[in-house]
């Protein structure tokens, strides 16, 4: 009976030294004030995007191949240059010449350049203007009609590879910017030329290829590279912004902190109509203006009592009486 009573006992003096240090650390912790930083509203050019990958390709490529069989005696052009339509590219002896003049130079010089003056090489030409991408061939090398020789680009662009969520907001003549992975610190601008209308399945997901031009083709610009594209859906400039951190949702509306003018201390709610929205900004279309301070609470972590209390769940030194 006597052991029932001392665990009663035990139990009533934990939960009162509990309660009490309850009391301590909820009043120290409340006592605390929150504290804010100020926004100013700002004025400035704001953003919607559709950010995808993609890569760099020919917009049309075309393989350059003999419409005969032989011996290419001499190539004309390296890969990089620009040609014209017509332009000859590489010459070449047929199967029949290419084994007549080995024979002939058996026979010695004088025969050999005979037949090099009657019996003429087949010249290889560039159906169309445009930049040599690929050049497969070299001078001795034998190849038959069904060998690429050359391979043939008009202009290069970006092909970009965007999701069925975000294919219908983008549109023909809207602005991009592109970078490569290769060369990040390259920007290069450019437009939305083409949207492709079949699908392809790529992990799970449908993709659209969309034909974006650059305004300028740099120099390290190469076939197949990998290439980050953001496209510019809409964009607004003079625009009220705020950051995002600012803006909050709360009892279904959306909402800014805000001091109240009679009572400084005091923080209130004001209901705000938003626009654009990018990773840093926010535009504001109403409830604010442009003078307007807002409140970011400071999400700094200090553990209560830090000034003048103590946390009494945490261990304490003998103090010294």
């Amino acid at each position: 009976m006597g052991s029932r009573k001392k665990l009663v006992w035990g139990v009533l003096v934990a939960f009162l030294v509990l309660g009490v240090a309850g009391f301590y650390y909820f009043r120290n912790n409340n006592s605390a004030k929150q504290s804010f930083q100020e926004v100013h509203a700002s004025r400035g050019t704001i953003s919607s995007t559709v950010s995808t990958t993609g890569a760099v390709e020919p917009q049309t490529r075309v393989k350059i191949q003999s419409s005969v069989g032989g011996r290419i005696e001499e190539i004309l052009v390296e890969e990089g240059q620009l040609v014209k339509k017509g332009e000859v590219l590489a010459m070449l002896s047929s199967t029949e010449r290419a084994a007549l003049l080995d024979a002939a130079k058996l026979q010695g010089k004088s025969e050999q350049g005979y037949w090099q003056k009657v019996y003429k090489e087949t010249a290889v030409v560039a159906p169309m203007a445009g930049q040599v991408i690929v050049r497969s061939v070299d001078p001795g090398k034998t190849v038959t009609t069904s060998d690429s020789l050359f391979v043939l680009s008009d202009r290069l662009l970006v092909k970009a590879y965007v999701d069925e969520t975000d294919i219908g907001r983008v549109k023909v003549g809207q602005k991009a910017l592109i970078g490569l992975d290769a060369y990040p610190e390259i920007k290069v601008n450019g437009v939305v030329d083409h949207i492709y209308y079949e699908s392809h399945l790529q992990n799970n997901v449908n993709i659209y290829n969309v034909d974006v031009v650059p305004d300028r083709i740099p120099e390290v610009f190469r076939s197949g590279m990998s290439a980050n594209i953001e496209i510019i859906v809409e964009e607004k400039s003079n625009a009220l912004l705020l950051p995002v951190a600012a803006v909050q949702s709360r009892n279904g509306k959306t909402v800014v902190l805000q001091r109240r003018r009679s009572k400084p201390d005091e923080v209130r709610y004001q209901s705000v109509q938003t626009g654009l929205k990018d990773e840093a900004h926010i535009e504001i279309l109403a409830g604010l203006t442009d003078s307007a301070v807002v409140l970011l609470p400071d999400t700094s972590f200090v553990l209560p009592g830090k000034k003048g209390g103590s946390n009494p769940f945490m261990p304490q030194r003998n103090r010294t009486r």
